[in-house]
């Protein structure tokens, strides 16, 4: 293992920079605002694509599951936040961090596996806007997976032309999906309390959908409805009070769309029994549907999941092919795949990749394997990040907000992020597993063939 530190310029890491002066040349946002955006990344196809599915693995105990990965997130967001403060310009997330803190093996080995997370995504969510569009137009869901292509042919060619940049003004869709949710919400709770439909058996708990195993198997899956949390943390220095605000907004963000997704879940169970739920694309149209709901109400929960899912799928392309570009930029990948026109901000290859991979892994399971195999490289990075914050504070370099309860909370988060791991599907576990052995084969190959120096160190004396 490569495990000497190393000094990036240009991720501004630990010197010269600090979120203060880089703030007096950026215009400043709010927390509200800040916090508006973290919803805006974490409040979007993962409730409205996953939330039946979580169902259909847990039935009702799925409500423990939002709420246990809710909790976990909030640890995760906390030490992004401080490792945000450390590295206040750092452009590649989670990698950055691990790149910085344990050197080029790691942070290879993160930063793709980071990656392909968010490529992978690219297919969760994009099959998720194509089932509630099969359902609006009364289609069989088999037709799902193509309308998923078009759209990510469509939202491919939007950001080569340079129309990705419109996508920095996604936080103003946040109101539409918070507020198509609450009347879901309010439907559901007027339709059992109001109405006095309220069915005690669309709660019931049968044995396969209930216990431990069942509400880790959710879990896997509620994981990737938080995976938008660490936005915040990468706008640390445009917030107004820097690291302090950004904590504020972070916090603020994953506690709201914790109560959010629990409404949503027990309004789903509301609507329609748990042991109904399948593990598809469009649960909201189902409870719709099998309440009986106008269909005007069908309509406007179809469109808000529409634009949810598009403007996600969008935005997963943007974050991976700005994740490839950081670490081609580091020159850990091929120079070709940093390159991007100046004018329209867009990385063509990178772009290209990243489509590429989202429709051929459209075809590497239904959505519930499909997304937990996109978790497998956020659990390992956050885990990654985790190790990085340890070796930050050890040699004194703590941010301007320091995560709490240090070094019980790195350590709790590490070993929580483990637990999950153990409990995702045979097939993501296989998948994620030869992917670190690939590319830690890869990654020795060419330092041999390029001739790097070994670096040799005594782990005891």
């Amino acid at each position: 293992m490569d495990t000497c530190a190393v000094n990036i310029p240009n991720h501004s890491t630990l010197k010269g920079f600090t979120s203060n002066n880089y703030n007096m040349a950026t215009k400043l946002i709010s927390v509200p605002v800040a916090t508006a955006i973290g919803l805006g990344a974490i409040i979007g196809a993962g409730i409205f694509v996953l939330s039946g599915t979580a169902i259909a693995l847990a039935g009702p105990e799925a409500l423990i599951s939002f709420i246990i990965v809710g909790i976990i997130a909030l640890l995760i967001a906390l030490q992004l936040g401080e490792l945000g403060s450390i590295m206040p310009l750092a452009q590649g997330a989670s990698y950055s961090y691990v790149y910085s803190a344990l050197g080029s093996e790691m942070g290879f080995i993160t930063g793709l596996l980071f990656y392909f997370s968010f490529a992978t995504s690219i297919s969760v969510v994009a099959l998720g806007f194509g089932s509630y569009l099969a359902s609006i137009l009364g289609m069989q869901s088999s037709s799902a997976v193509y309308f998923a292509i078009c759209l990510i042919f469509a939202l491919a060619a939007l950001n080569l032309a340079g129309i990705g940049k419109a996508a920095k003004a996604d936080s103003a869709l946040v109101a539409i999906k918070l507020g198509i949710l609450i009347i879901f919400i309010a439907f559901a709770f007027a339709v059992a309390f109001v109405y006095g439909h309220f069915s005690q058996s669309n709660f019931l708990i049968y044995p396969q959908t209930s216990g431990i195993a069942a509400i880790f198997a959710a879990s896997v899956v509620v994981f990737f409805a938080y995976s938008g949390f660490q936005s915040i943390s990468t706008l640390t220095p445009n917030i107004r009070g820097g690291a302090i605000g950004a904590a504020k907004a972070i916090l603020a963000a994953v506690s709201i769309s914790m109560v959010i997704y629990v409404l949503v879940a027990l309004s789903l169970i509301l609507l329609a029994p748990a042991s109904s739920y399948t593990v598809s694309g469009d649960p909201l149209s189902f409870a719709l549907q099998s309440s009986g709901a106008p269909g005007y109400l069908f309509i406007l929960v179809s469109i808000g999941a529409l634009i949810a899912t598009a403007s996600a799928t969008l935005a997963m392309l943007l974050s991976s092919s700005r994740i490839m570009r950081q670490i081609s930029a580091d020159h850990l990948l091929p120079h070709a795949l940093s390159k991007y026109d100046k004018k329209s901000g867009a990385s063509y290859n990178a772009i290209l990749v990243s489509a590429f991979i989202g429709i051929v892994m459209l075809f590497s399971g239904n959505i519930y394997i499909i997304a937990a195999i996109a978790n497998f490289g956020l659990l390992f990075s956050y885990i990654m990040s985790s190790v990085s914050l340890i070796h930050f504070r050890r040699l004194g370099k703590a941010g301007s907000v320091a995560s709490p309860f240090y070094p019980y909370l790195p350590i709790i988060t590490i070993a929580s992020l483990l637990v999950l791991m153990s409990g995702m599907p045979y097939e993501s576990l296989l998948i994620g597993i030869i992917s670190v052995m690939c590319l830690i084969t890869v990654y020795y190959s060419l330092r041999e063939i390029r001739g790097k120096k070994v670096i040799r160190i005594k782990l005891f004396d």
